[in-house]
């Protein structure tokens, strides 16, 4: 908006610019109609210099008053829409009226400015006339699209720069003849056909269409505008047809289309060849003439892929191929199922070392020598036209499992960057599908699959820890045993860490692993402290052990369990034990040791009491997790593999994934462990004041209000004005409930974490509960309100009363403070 004085920004208004600020007059109007600018152009056109101008009402310049319809409300205050356009009749200075065409634009009110419009009117002349006519034949003539102007009997007459590339003839040489004479093609007759029925209808038409430029082997999309061309009465007098150049964006789609085919198409099954297969076949013809699929040798036996490259001579086993060629493809060199080692210059090989796709001519130095290994091979790929060779790793979850080649013989087309992007995309979902097919038919019996289904597949997020994780079934001969392992949000911003260990093996030590994880999460969804979790879950393993029969004692039945819980904003941990090891601690300056503790009898001996120990955890701290199978094998007994345990742990590493890596195989014997491995690391972290406000609220109703207010400022602050609405309705209602019902002192927290958490602490120990309220009540719909506002709520008892808690889940745009 231009300020009260100050004329508005445009060409010509900064010292030293080449352009004519006076070719157009120009004025602003505040809102009270009071003229507040004025260019050079207003004086040429009206007479009035500016300092006769500004500051006088516009109306002034009205010559026989206010026009029908009224003015913009620059000039008549009326608060219309953000533009006018009209002609109004002006005074000029020497009196006489002159009809003006007006443009206004309303300026919005900024910086405590008030708002008004910008009037502004063309000055023309002859020149300028004559000067349009030259720039409208220049822009013919150097418009970036291509257009093409047809008479009436659909003969050739104009072609601008683009289209005369786009045809690569002469205009001389074509001028006059139709487009089916000019293109000689079926698609020039299909848009003749298109441009007649322009001319008979009158009616403009889009057509798609493909058709060589001039000079390229290659077929380009096009998208055309046919358009009449009408004379002054209307009458149709030729066709303009404006053709723009798709093929980018036909590509593009069909890019997008391939890939969605692919992600429909492959991983159908988990059968690895089926898997390959189908990528093959979905890239063909699409992508590539001719798609096979290798795979390391030692994946058909079994093994686990390497992590990381490969480095060559690399043996491959081909699993599948496909080709469009009606007389075969390369496959009759390397038949399925067969294994061919290939060295480390072809570029199946250099893609497994590197990592990346690798992309090749036939007529570069590395093919030549590959083809000089078997020269039947390099005779048929020439006799077939080969030209392009992609060589594309199959990667899945960081380790190598074998190579994709995608290669072209029909055409001269090469694979383009984006072919490259697009091959290494479908490549890496397929990877992922064979990798789950390898998986499992290498763990297809039903008791391991059950026992992998009752596991944490997806670790929830918390900014209370960092989390990395292994778990391993016993080898070489896997069974089903009764490890496992999990991590539990909490209230305030908490989380609970959980390992166990179920006694012995079979689908019986399975399912009892998987009743057990489910009542742990039970329990600590009610807040339970770690000891009394355990009483509860050793009298639930007692129950399983009776109900196993009367064949079995109930010792027979039994399990070892850890519970941690650690808060990132007071940075305590609390865990007890049930026969489990103890966990391992790291401090942030690399000093190990176990957590003392007195661990409590295993779960299903009964009548002995579990103990809680309670301590202060540095930020970075990592807490390490584990069942006995990790620490006892390789011939040597727990103490010297926790002792080994430390020493890995205390090592730096890149991350907490990588010290899982680490730990395995440093403690695990190279043919796999003999009992089930579960570990879990947690790297602590620290939930500042910066994401934790609490204010101490007297036991007054008058209090809420202000309360409220507490709450909205803090959560501008934090940037969560989407949530401000529903946390004062939560506030409000847990805030009076705690001074009605309960006892000081009450507390007020609020926790911004993943989620935004409110908590209401008091000194009482009853908890509310949803009701049902009656029509006529005047209360009892407070929490109900609450439980539809939030994303989950409850109550969590403490040592001096009760807190009643509610989380929300953060808008995406709110993110973190």
């Amino acid at each position: 908006m231009t300020r009260q004085g100050s004329p508005p920004s445009g060409p010509g208004d900064r010292p030293g610019d080449p352009f004519d600020h006076a070719a157009a007059a120009r004025a602003t109007v505040d809102g009270r109609g009071v003229l507040t600018s004025w260019s050079e152009g207003a004086e040429r056109l009206l007479g009035y210099p500016e300092s006769e101008a500004v500051g006088r009402g516009a109306t002034m310049l009205l010559a026989d008053g206010l026009p029908e319809g009224g003015l913009p409300s620059g000039l008549l205050p009326d608060g219309g829409a953000p533009r006018w356009n009209g002609t109004v009749t002006l005074r000029h200075r020497d009196g006489r009226p002159l009809d003006v065409r007006v443009l206004a634009h309303r300026q919005d009110a900024t910086d405590g400015s008030p708002g008004g419009w910008l009037l502004v009117s063309a000055l023309r002349g002859t020149e300028a006339v004559a000067e349009d006519a030259e720039l409208g034949r220049w822009a013919f003539d150097q418009c970036p699209s291509a257009i093409a102007v047809y008479d009436t009997r659909l003969r050739l007459r104009r072609v601008n720069t683009a289209m005369g590339g786009v045809i690569g003839l002469p205009e001389d040489e074509i001028r006059g003849l139709s487009l089916p004479e000019i293109g000689g093609k079926p698609q020039s007759r299909e848009l003749d056909e298109q441009m007649r029925a322009v001319l008979t209808s009158g009616t403009g038409i889009d057509a798609r269409t493909y058709m060589r430029t001039g000079g390229e082997a290659e077929e380009h999309a096009w998208s055309a505008r046919l358009a009449p061309l009408r004379d002054e009465e209307g009458r149709v007098r030729g066709v303009c047809l404006a053709a723009h150049d798709v093929t980018e964006e036909v590509l593009a789609r069909e890019r997008l289309l391939l890939l969605n085919s692919a992600s429909l198409r492959i991983g159908t099954t988990l059968d690895v060849n089926r898997t390959a297969w189908e990528l093959a076949d979905v890239c063909v013809p699409q992508l590539a003439d001719f798609v096979s699929v290798d795979l390391l040798e030692h994946l058909s036996a079994g093994a686990e892929p390497p992590p990381g490259p490969v480095n060559g001579p690399v043996p491959l086993r081909r699993v599948a191929h496909r080709s469009r060629s009606e007389e075969g493809a390369p496959d009759a060199w390397v038949r399925e199922g067969a294994v061919q080692v290939y060295p480390d210059f072809t570029p199946l090989a250099a893609s497994l070392a590197s990592g990346r796709p690798v992309l090749n001519v036939m007529t570069d130095p590395a093919m030549r020598r590959w083809a000089d290994l078997i020269p039947e091979r390099a005779a048929y790929a020439r006799k077939h036209g080969f030209h392009w060779v992609m060589a594309v790793p199959v990667l899945a979850r960081g380790t190598t499992l074998g190579v994709a080649v995608f290669s072209r013989f029909l055409g001269a087309v090469p694979f383009a960057p984006d072919d490259v992007l697009l091959a290494e995309e479908i490549t890496a979902r397929a990877a992922v599908c064979i990798d789950n097919a390898r998986r499992f038919t290498r763990e297809q019996n039903t008791s391991l699959a059950l026992q992998r289904s009752l596991l944490p597949h997806h670790l929830p997020r918390a900014n209370a820890v960092e989390i990395a994780s292994r778990y391993l079934p016993a080898s070489p001969h896997p069974g089903v045993g009764g490890d496992w392992f999990d991590v539990i949000p909490l209230s305030g911003a908490r989380v609970a860490l959980v390992v166990g260990d179920v006694v012995g093996h079979g689908i019986q030590a399975s399912a009892t692993m998987g009743r057990l994880r489910t009542a742990v999460r039970t329990l600590a969804d009610v807040d339970l402290p770690p000891d009394e979790l355990l009483t509860h879950l050793d009298d639930l393993v007692i129950r399983l052990s009776a109900e196993a029969g009367a064949e079995q004692t109930s010792g027979e039945v039994g399990a070892t369990c850890l519970y941690a819980v650690y808060d990132p904003i007071s940075r305590r941990c609390t865990l007890a034990g049930a026969g489990h090891p103890p966990p391992v601690t790291v401090t942030p300056d690399g000093r190990t040791h176990p957590v003392e503790m007195s661990v409590g009898p295993p779960l299903g001996v009964g009548g002995l009491p579990f103990e809680s120990v309670d301590f202060e955890l540095p930020e970075g701290t990592v807490l390490a997790l584990y069942t006995d199978g990790l620490v006892d094998g390789r011939g040597r007994d727990a103490d010297e593999g926790r002792r080994v345990l430390g020493e890995i742990l205390a090592r730096p590493a890149a991350s907490l994934d990588a010290v899982c890596g680490a730990v395995l195989s440093a403690l695990l014997p190279d043919g796999g462990a003999p009992d089930d491995v579960a570990l879990l690391l947690a790297r602590t972290k620290v939930l500042d004041a910066a994401h934790v406000a609490t204010w101490d609220v007297p036991a007054d109703p008058a209090e809420v209000a202000r309360t409220r207010g507490y709450v909205t400022e803090q959560l501008r602050d934090w940037r969560l004005e989407d949530a401000i609405f529903a946390t004062e309705l939560i506030t409000s209602e847990l805030v009076t409930n705690a001074i009605r019902h309960a006892a000081p002192p009450i507390q007020l927290r609020l926790i911004h974490d993943l989620t935004l958490i409110c908590e209401v602490s008091d000194s009482s120990t009853t908890v509310p509960h949803l009701r049902r309220a009656r029509a006529f009540d005047e209360g009892g719909r407070g929490l109900l309100l609450v439980a539809q506002l939030t994303q989950r709520w409850g109550s969590r008892h403490n040592p001096t009363g009760k807190t009643i808690w509610a989380e929300q889940i953060l808008h995406e745009e709110n993110g973190q403070a």
